[in-house]
């Protein structure tokens, strides 16, 4: 009521509502008429609770918009979280790969180092193999062309004594020394 009673006088002590001719407090007097309509205007509005429905409206909406705004700023850092996040996770990755490539150099090397030592291994043993065939082939040699001296040998001493002795003396004696020297010569 004290706000209606302040805008009557305002309006009442105005400049313009002198300004009309006439009486002021008649019907004739638009001015007046501007003023009753003004303050049955705003009797409606205060009758109505206009302006506590409007603050309402208006503190809701500011309500509506701080929980806008706090929504928006936890999204904000939960998205600032997430990137966090994604950013450790692509740090790991990649340090993930570096020890992968540096096994794979690690592992390669060492396969390199192995299939080296193996095919040195294998050469060698390759090698000893080829080795021992010709010992054991030259042993056989060896052994082969003693045989044949050997025999070369009993032939000519059977012909030597064949020659000496004649047919009829060939004792059992002289057969057994032969045979005695073939069995110390193989």
């Amino acid at each position: 009521m004290k706000k209606l009673a302040v805008i009557a006088v305002a309006g009442l002590s105005a400049g313009p509502a002198f300004a009309a001719t006439g009486p002021f407090f008649s019907l004739r007097n638009t001015d007046f008429i501007v003023l009753i309509s003004f303050l049955v205007f705003v009797g409606v509005l205060l009758y109505f609770k206009v302006p506590s429905r409007i603050g309402a409206l208006l503190d809701s909406r500011a309500a509506g918009i701080r929980r806008d705004l706090d929504e928006a700023k936890r999204l904000r850092e939960e998205a600032q979280e997430i990137y966090a996040s994604y950013e450790r996770r692509q740090r790991e990755v990649a340090g993930q790969a570096d020890q992968i490539v540096a096994n794979a150099k690690r592992e390669a090397e060492a396969q390199a180092a192995k299939a080296k030592a193996d095919l040195k291994s294998s050469i060698e043993r390759r090698l000893k193999a080829a080795e021992d065939q010709i010992a054991s082939a030259e042993a056989d040699a060896v052994r082969a062309v003693r045989d044949r001296a050997v025999q070369a040998a009993i032939a000519a001493a059977s012909g030597l004594l064949a020659q000496q002795v004649g047919a009829g003396q060939r004792s059992a004696g002289i057969d057994e020394a032969i045979d005695d020297v073939a069995r110390r010569l193989n």
